[in-house]
């Protein structure tokens, strides 16, 4: 099967190609360094040619919801777009737990993507994920200076790679819709864990578990951010994770 994958460059579409291959597919890496801009369209319908199937992890840093939502929706449309004309005939996209029940920004943004490639003209596949392991280590890290201020959330951490094993096993498969989400093996607090890693790992900082402030905020502490039914388990802990970090 060829698979394109779109934020192929990034962290997580490094370990996504990885998997795609290990299984024995032909693999087209997606990205502005290999010549394709996602928000243009330049360079797209060429990285498509003979493609079956779209896996899309690409992704803008940003707390800003307006602009997190013009990303979104140019990216998608122009994926499904230029999927469409290539003859692709599925559309996988990773989004996050609790984009439908955390009033935030950019989780509004992830969940109107969602919107969009379902109603999209080629089907489509949505994987929400929790919060990957290393969440902690890029909030400690995230900002300089003695103190990380993270916000109170509880999640259910779970292995990046086992993340991207989940995307190539539903891109082989048919377009399914909402398809059940994945998560670790436990309920913990991010601030606990980003203690963890300053203890273990470092940076050594002071950190504050702050909530958020509103009804997002509130969404977060008590389990907005906790997968809402049965699905996908990892089985790689956050105490696993840590000491593979080192």
């Amino acid at each position: 099967m060829r698979m394109a994958v779109a934020g192929g460059t990034g962290w997580v579409g490094k370990l996504v190609v990885a998997e795609a291959e290990k299984a024995g597919h032909d693999v087209v890496v997606i990205a502005r360094s290999r010549g394709v801009d996602l928000t243009t369209g330049a360079g797209l319908d060429e990285a498509l040619r003979g493609a079956d199937v779209v896996i899309d992890v690409s992704n803008i840093e940003t707390v800003n919801g307006g602009v997190a939502t013009r990303f979104f929706e140019t990216v998608t449309r122009t994926l499904q777009d230029a999927g469409k004309r290539a003859g692709v005939k599925h559309h996988v996209l990773l989004s996050i737990i609790g984009v439908d029940r955390v009033e935030w920004g950019y989780y509004q943004a992830k969940l109107n993507q969602e919107k969009v490639a379902l109603a999209g003209a080629v089907p489509a596949t949505v994987l929400r994920a929790a919060q990957f392991h290393e969440f902690a280590l890029q909030s400690l890290t995230r900002m300089g200076g003695p103190v990380a201020v993270v916000p109170k959330m509880l999640s259910q951490p779970v292995a990046a790679r086992e993340v991207a094993a989940e995307l190539v096993r539903l891109a082989e498969g048919e377009p399914r819709g909402q398809a059940p989400e994945i998560a670790g093996p436990e309920p913990l607090q991010m601030a606990d864990l980003v203690r963890q890693v300053a203890k273990r790992h470092g940076p050594r900082k002071l950190v504050l578990g702050v909530p958020m402030p509103g009804r997002a905020g509130k969404a977060m502490a008590t389990g907005g951010n906790l997968p809402a039914g049965p699905g996908i388990r990892g089985t790689q802990t956050f105490d696993d994770w840590l000491a593979e970090l080192g």
